[in-house]
């Protein structure tokens, strides 16, 4: 598992990044890989069911894809910023921008068929 050179610290955890206000722009903006990010809300129950597929999907996309959430409880700035008017939506970014969003619970083999579709897994 490669380790940033300069803190030692893992560059891929196997698991979502939790976006905030404070490291949304980074992450999106810096990444060379492509990063999906999953707007969610913890009442939402099909959001619920995306959990343990984002998670499977972290272990094994990571590292052609970074996997995030951003909670639209927490976070409504950055949910208004982007116009999320349903959950759980799930954003696509490559190079800073957004290249494809769809809305709805996926499972697996769903979702690597509809990123497939955008970008080389």
């Amino acid at each position: 598992n490669p380790v940033c050179g300069k803190s030692g610290k893992p560059l891929f955890i196997a698991h979502p990044l939790e976006l905030t206000t404070a490291n949304f722009q980074r992450y999106i903006t810096r990444s060379d890989l492509p990063i999906l990010v999953d707007f969610w809300a913890p009442w939402c129950g099909p959001c619920r069911m995306m959990a343990p597929v984002l998670d499977e999907a972290a272990k094994t996309l990571e590292p052609r894809l970074l996997i995030a959430k951003v909670n639209t409880e927490n976070e409504p700035v950055i949910s208004q910023q982007f116009g999320i008017r349903s959950i759980p939506t799930l954003a696509l970014f490559q190079g800073g921008r957004e290249i494809a969003r769809m809305s709805g619970a996926l499972q697996l083999p769903q979702l690597k068929q509809w990123l497939s579709q955008h970008i080389s897994l």
